[in-house]
């Protein structure tokens, strides 16, 4: 049997894995340090700079992300990856040279606008250097450890090296840190992609992967737990200041610690889920991910104090993995091989579409009518978007799927599968290739994906 960490094992993840730990406390550093630059910029309005900021951020993400699902394709997929986070560590490097508030917009624009270009790719390469369906739910776990351990580490390095330098040093770090994760990339040798049966012209390779993701039921319930843990996720990020600061009358001492908690609970979650998968299906462990949102935070109208918050938070936490770590599965198993690109682009800019939904509603609940106010409203926004997750998802989800194909004359890049069985003239040349085919009118059964060929969920 596999062991937590046996994907470290495969010489491509590991040099994958190794960059991005690299990125990600680089990135973190550079977090802290954005905060400092903007409080120096404009100490009076440093909070409003860094929520524009944040909604900037998602902005980029929601126009980046579909554009490169449609086109990321076309590229190596090392070229690609490696290039963006050089692209990165030059915006990084400019950073601390921006003398206005506008030109950090630009740049964190510019610099969020590449992420949308890296991470949705970088997701979809897993499951080709992992084809193993326990290697790869321990890569994901693994993944998501890493992103909780850097948001524990980065911030207490970047307060260790504050002591002795400014934070202009922690810019230049982030900078080498996606120069190093470049060359992380550049050691391996990364699968080929699969070919890509896309036809027509821009707008139908852009608003592919989105429109397939909302005909595809099982994913439209996994955006709706994402709904649920944007509402849970944004009440940590954004109030837990709001309610240690205002309503317990602590010092800012003890906000690291109680969000910590939060890390803490999501990485256990990470150790055990791989092991859980083996019992549960993705749907079970995802839907109880969202009624532990709920449930934590009606808990949060028990008036809870300081040492109250913290398994409120540790849930919340251990919550995210469920959701988080089996969608990677989820989304994999919802398409072909050559569509990845487009399908975890369009999970990457919904999900975060759900996320600026909670920012909004936490911030705007929270300073309008109050932490207890905030509590149910946000318990209530995570209690409906579960049950409507599994009304959308249902039970009986079934991977093969009989369904009715009319006949049709078209032309598109196509290998000879179940649906290409036809005669050839000899002129056509190798697979993948494109030429004029007929498809009579049949009704078979096979694994289900909306793609070229399945425009339409089937009903049952």
């Amino acid at each position: 049997m596999s062991s937590f960490f046996s994907p470290l094992a495969h010489p491509v993840f590991r040099w994958l894995f190794f960059g991005q730990v690299v990125s990600l406390l680089g990135t973190g550093m550079a977090t802290v340090a954005l905060a400092l630059m903007v409080y120096d910029l404009s100490p009076l309005q440093a909070g409003l700079v860094l929520g524009s900021a944040l909604a900037v951020k998602m902005v980029a993400y929601l126009c980046v992300a579909p554009v490169v699902g449609g086109y990321s394709h076309a590229f190596p997929r090392r070229s690609w990856l490696a290039g963006l986070n050089l692209g990165r560590a030059v915006i990084v490097f400019l950073l601390p040279l921006a003398t206005d508030v506008w030109q950090i917009f630009i740049l964190i624009f510019l610099l969020n606008a590449l992420a949308a270009g890296y991470t949705p790719v970088y997701q979809a390469l897993l499951p080709d250097v992992l084809p193993d369906e326990d290697e790869y739910t321990r890569a994901l776990s693994l993944s998501r450890l890493a992103m909780e351990l850097e948001s524990l580490l980065s911030p207490a390095l970047a307060a260790g090296l504050l002591l002795i330098t400014s934070y202009e040093l922690l810019f230049r770090l982030n900078s080498i840190a996606f120069v190093l994760a470049a060359g992380c990339i550049f050691l391996v040798q990364v699968p080929k992609a699969a070919a890509n049966e896309r036809t027509g012209g821009v707008w139908q390779h852009v608003s592919f992967g989105i429109i397939s993701y909302f005909k595809t039921p099982r994913l439209r319930g996994v955006l709706a737990l994402n709904l649920a843990l944007s509402a849970a996720g944004a009440m940590i990020i954004v109030n837990t200041v709001v309610y240690v600061r205002q309503v317990l009358g602590m010092s800012e001492s003890a906000v690291p610690t109680l969000m910590a908690a939060a890390g803490v609970g999501s990485m256990a979650l990470a150790f055990v889920l791989p092991k859980l998968l083996d019992h549960f299906s993705n749907r079970t462990v995802m839907l109880a991910g969202g009624v532990l949102f709920s449930a934590a935070l009606f808990l949060g109208l028990t008036d809870p104090g300081y040492i109250g918050l913290f398994p409120i938070w540790f849930l919340i936490g251990g919550a995210t993995s469920m959701v988080l770590i089996p969608t990677g599965r989820v989304v994999r198993d919802s398409c072909n091989a050559g569509d990845r690109n487009d399908y975890f682009s369009a999970n990457f800019a919904l999900t975060h579409g759900m996320w600026l939904v909670g920012y909004l509603l936490a911030g705007s609940i929270g300073s309008e009518w109050g932490m207890q106010v905030c509590f149910a409203i946000l318990g209530v926004v995570a209690l409906l978007a579960t049950m409507l997750a599994a009304k959308l998802w249902q039970h009986d989800d079934q991977e093969n799927m009989w369904h009715v194909h009319p006949a049709q004359e078209h032309l598109h890049p196509h290998t000879h599968d179940e649906h290409h069985q036809h005669t050839h003239e000899g002129w056509e040349g190798p697979e993948p290739h494109v030429h004029p085919h007929y498809h009579a009118k049949h009704r078979h059964r096979h694994r289900f994906v909306i793609d070229e060929h399945h425009a339409h969920w089937p009903k049952q």
